[in-house]
């Protein structure tokens, strides 16, 4: 799955198949969860250690909004997933995260993170088992060739069209990725 920031959208873009070895086990399963109006988390890994890590954080953003009467903001729930991952780090969730949202501003956002809760804000984000093969694709759309600046996509049409050829590309070579593309 891939997630690209915007001026103002994030898009993510991710297939639908789980897969062990060489069996399909369904073709049709979400990989991304809503957890805010403004802040999605999109996961490859071990379904189970997944859908425990995103019904743990649905938990946690329902309590918080119990407490603080509002939602928690994107920045928010990037430091929660890490504090979260990391207090797992001996025993971790096999889980490999995008979080994706937009920022106080408005602004597009991704963080990517490793098992263990390091995590980083990027401009877009890849994961899965595709990552080598998506990640030379949207270098190329979306960092520029020798650019000392750096400035997010404006154009939410294109960059929801780039995501879906991008995974489209990627199922055609990886006996993992397939299936459908869910677009966020």
């Amino acid at each position: 799955f891939i997630a690209i920031a915007g001026k103002d959208f994030v898009t993510v873009a991710a297939d639908t198949r789980i897969s062990q070895g060489y069996s399909i086990l369904s073709r049709d399963y979400s990989k991304t969860t809503q957890l805010t109006d403004k802040c999605v988390i999109t996961s490859s890994g071990m379904v189970a250690d997944i859908e425990t890590l995103h019904k743990n954080l649905i938990t946690k953003v329902k309590i918080y909004e119990r407490q603080h009467r509002k939602l928690p903001d994107t920045e928010s729930l990037a430091q929660l997933l890490g504090n979260t991952l990391y207090g797992r780090r001996f025993m971790p969730y096999y889980s490999f995260n995008l979080l994706c949202g937009l920022d106080k501003n408005g602004a597009g956002m991704v963080y990517g993170y490793d098992a263990i809760g390091s995590f980083d804000k990027l401009t877009y984000g890849v994961q899965g088992s595709g990552t080598s093969m998506a990640s030379p694709l949207l270098d190329n759309q979306f960092v520029g060739h020798n650019q000392m600046v750096k400035t997010l996509a404006d154009d939410k049409q294109n960059v929801e069209d780039a995501a879906k050829d991008i995974i489209n590309s990627i199922a055609e070579r990886d006996i993992y990725t397939g299936d459908g593309v869910e677009v966020v």
